[in-house]
């Protein structure tokens, strides 16, 4: 199994979930507002009057074969918007309980 984390302008919330579902994932896990700044050319989401932006940032334990087509819908909604990105990271799952 694998955990992806994802980190994405709070804007895209509804289509993520969205994107979860159409892949068959029902679990997750998801932090409301999370501040931070892109390591490319992203803009700072600090949620204060001069970055007033903010992020969210979501988790989910999958099967393995489900990251692939994960990944790439997941590109393809950041290609969508250059200013409020998405970023993604994948991890192995030791254990389950």
């Amino acid at each position: 199994m694998k955990s992806i984390f994802i980190a994405f302008d709070q804007a895209y919330t509804d289509q993520i979930v969205d994107l979860l579902s159409t892949n068959h994932v029902r679990g997750f896990t998801r932090w409301e507002e999370v501040h931070g700044r892109g390591s490319k050319a992203g803009q700072p989401h600090y949620g204060s009057h001069a970055w007033p932006t903010v992020n969210s940032a979501m988790i989910t334990v999958v099967d393995d074969h489900k990251v692939k087509k994960i990944l790439e819908d997941l590109r393809q909604l950041d290609l969508t918007s250059h200013q409020m990105g998405i970023r993604a990271f994948v991890w192995n799952v030791e254990d389950v309980m």
